[in-house]
């Protein structure tokens, strides 16, 4: 029988999961995974992972004490919530995650230094050793200057959001392990700015790539290439042979599912062969070639302020979720207190000659119409009828 696309693919490149969905994780047994802001909070939302939500939020109530305000709970959580997610998938894949610094620190070195030291301590403090976790960082200079800083301290970083070669050198000149270019966002700018397709071989996303992978072998750079964020299959097989590649649930299932011969069309004895002209790239010459290059301008912006909304839908998501924990809590104590002083015989049951209520009240907390409320039916009873008060 003959391999598909996806098999071929992991003999040449090491393929990693874009994605926070544990199942699909399982399903597709990549060594790798990635997150970013949008797919926590995609994954937040998904019922299947509601546990996870709530054990942050209840762990972060833990730690900061019951006086402390919902607002600060939401905050701690909010900052525990990708590593929770991190935690979990490293139990299920072998290799690494890269979990991302808070996109609104951005242009801030020092904050984006000692918010990726309190991501690693958590990490340690569950028994998880740095070499198992990448800190994502967007390739603006300021966070490259971060990461360069953090790698001489063993923490181990993934410069993502990088849309230009300028970056890319800036990047592995700084001696980070991982740079993550984004293939699909560079074609999408170019798609708009041209209103034209392209093929595989000619997208610009994987001309981008292609470039920096054989800049890094031509110069003898130790940062990995990884390509991310693509659009369809083609650019994944127009890459084949990179260092790795993170690919999304649907194309991998996609992948897995073709057959047929793949190329390698990256390939470091090749590309060290290419006629490439080495360049310095301080932060002069870095602003001047990101001015000069807009797309390479206008994604990055467009990213940074992507995932900062995707970090505030978050946050919104977390502080909706903590009230209603919070109130089904004091809703659970409160109906036990309500029952105990309506329960005279102490028997577990109210009669209708120990309801103070009215009898229609009565017949409806009566769920199985027995002449008697108890402890369970008069919880369901008044959480449907506060529930009901919200929504209307």
């Amino acid at each position: 029988m003959s391999q598909t696309l996806l098999e071929q693919l992991r003999a040449m490149t090491v393929v990693v999961a874009d994605t926070g969905d544990f199942q699909a994780i399982r399903s597709y047994k990549p060594r790798d995974a990635t997150t970013n802001p949008s797919l926590i909070a995609a994954a937040a939302q998904m019922p299947e992972y509601q546990d996870v939500v709530d054990e942050t939020l209840l762990m972060a109530r833990q730690k900061l004490g019951q006086t402390a305000s919902r607002q600060a709970v939401v905050a701690e959580a909010f900052d525990r919530l990708a590593i929770t997610f991190g935690l979990r998938i490293l139990e299920i894949i072998p290799g690494r995650v890269s979990t991302e610094v808070d996109a609104r620190l951005s242009w801030d070195t020092e904050g984006t230094i000692a918010k990726a030291r309190e991501i690693i301590g958590q990490y340690q403090a569950a028994g998880i050793g740095r070499e198992r976790v990448l800190i994502k960082i967007a390739s603006t200079w300021e966070g490259i200057r971060a990461a360069e800083r953090l790698e001489a301290e063993g923490i181990h970083c993934n410069l993502t959001l990088l849309f230009g070669l300028h970056q890319a050198i800036a990047a592995a000149d700084a001696g980070v392990t991982l740079i993550s270019p984004f293939v699909g966002r560079i074609l999408d700018w170019y798609k708009k700015e041209t209103g034209r397709d392209y093929a595989p071989v000619e997208d610009p996303g994987v001309q981008s790539v292609t470039q920096i992978y054989q800049y890094y072998k031509k110069f003898g750079y130790r940062t990995e290439v990884m390509g991310a964020s693509f659009r369809n299959s083609g650019e994944i097989t127009e890459l084949a042979g990179c260092d790795l590649l993170t690919i999304a649930p649907a194309l991998l299932k996609e992948l897995d599912g073709a057959t047929g011969p793949l190329e390698r069309k990256l390939d470091p004895d090749r590309a060290a062969e290419a006629k490439l002209d080495r360049l310095t790239v301080d932060k002069d010459t870095f602003d001047r070639m990101h001015a000069e290059n807009r797309m390479a301008s206008d994604k990055l912006a467009e990213g940074i302020q992507g995932f900062t909304k995707a970090l505030e839908n978050t946050e919104a998501l977390l502080g909706r979720r903590l009230l209603q924990l919070e109130s089904d809590t004091t809703l659970e104590q409160s109906t036990g207190d309500l029952f105990q002083v309506f329960d005279v015989n102490g028997d577990g049951y109210l009669t209708r000659e120990e309801w103070l209520g009215t009898d229609a009240v009565f017949d409806a907390m009566d769920a199985d119409h027995d002449g008697r409320i108890s402890l369970a039916e008069l919880r369901s009873g008044l959480g449907a009828l506060i529930h009901l008060a919200q929504v209307t």
